[in-house]
């Protein structure tokens, strides 16, 4: 399992960020995806889940501001954030679980500041 995220960057508050993450090594299609983040000082938490269907699920405090998605044709799922605040600096992970292993990618860092 191989996970490469890229799009992070340092952005103005209000300002947007396009995240991606491209899988391989696994039957992308058939996976459930997770996006993460990792404040400095703080526990990893999630972000936003995409289900095989399509179906998503956020976090409060990004609900009505990111999106989700997933390509199935290119093996890639996006994080498209929008309306970025100071407190959504992290570093963001992509991840997959298969079987029990939880996989995860290098991360990508985001800084919203002025």
């Amino acid at each position: 399992v191989q996970l490469v995220e890229s799009g992070g960057g340092l952005v103005q508050p209000g300002g947007s960020l396009r995240l991606s993450c491209a899988a391989s090594g696994f039957t992308f299609s058939n996976s459930p995806m997770n996006w993460y983040r990792q404040a400095p000082g703080k526990q990893r938490e999630l972000v936003a889940t995409i289900s095989v269907p399509g179906s998503t699920m956020y976090a409060d405090s990004v609900k009505g501001r990111f999106t989700i998605s997933r390509d199935n044709a290119k093996n890639t799922m996006y994080l498209q954030m929008n309306s970025l605040k100071p407190d959504d600096t992290a570093v963001y992970y992509c991840n997959v679980v298969r079987g029990w292993v939880s996989n995860w990618g290098q991360g990508t860092q985001v800084t919203v500041s002025s």
